[in-house]
């Protein structure tokens, strides 16, 4: 039988005991694990859209975290020392008050109890790799001491990107009603069979 933890593996009741809600307990036999298969978890529950697979070790925790679009975290710390390595996709956001700009490929530092936000750039989502000692377990708490809500960027809200993109589309028809041009769906010819072509 592999060792290598899936969603359905179950392991013993000693081995299940960590700092984050629903993350899987290395050790006890268990050394590689497929993190696009383990159980998602909330890495922000109450500031952030982040979630994923998350593994905690005896002194150390790392998840392979997805990040929407246009959406991140509220500005919050936590106890824990924390790298994440941008494996797709572009962060941005603020790190004790210094300007952070992180494409894929970069690492990002973050000191223990240090304020920070980090939000994917529109146009991607952003997928990357967490690591954090275990003072506490993944989640941290909102600066402003509520748990209220992720950040979102203006059109990224929920639901947003279904009204937001049918908005869009309305809004770019009519405007070329508006200027008497033709939707570029309709290209000269276009209304006209094409010669040996069925329609």
């Amino acid at each position: 039988m592999s060792r290598t933890a899936t969603a359905s593996r179950k392991p013993n009741a000693a081995a299940s005991k960590t700092k984050t809600a629903g993350a899987v307990r290395a050790g006890n036999g268990q050394y590689t694990f497929r993190m696009s298969k383990l159980r998602r978890v909330e890495a922000g529950t109450g500031y952030s859209t982040s979630s994923g697979g998350v593994v905690e070790g005896a002194r150390m925790l790392v998840g392979m975290i997805d990040k929407p679009q246009g959406t991140g975290s509220r500005m919050h710390s936590h106890a824990n020392e924390q790298f994440n390595y941008v494996v797709k996709g572009t962060l941005r956001g603020s790190i004790n008050g210094k300007r952070v700009n992180a494409p894929a490929g970069t690492l990002i530092y973050i000191p223990a109890n240090a304020p920070h936000t980090l939000v994917a750039k529109p146009g991607e989502d952003v997928v990357f790799m967490a690591i954090k000692d275990l003072s506490q377990g993944i989640i941290g708490r909102a600066v402003d001491g509520t748990m209220s809500g992720p950040l979102y960027m203006k059109g990224y809200g929920p639901g947003a990107a279904k009204a937001s993109g049918k908005k869009a589309a309305g809004k770019k028809a009519a405007g070329k009603k508006a200027a008497g041009k033709k939707p570029a769906s309709r290209k000269a010819g276009a209304g006209r069979k094409p010669a040996g072509r069925a329609r």
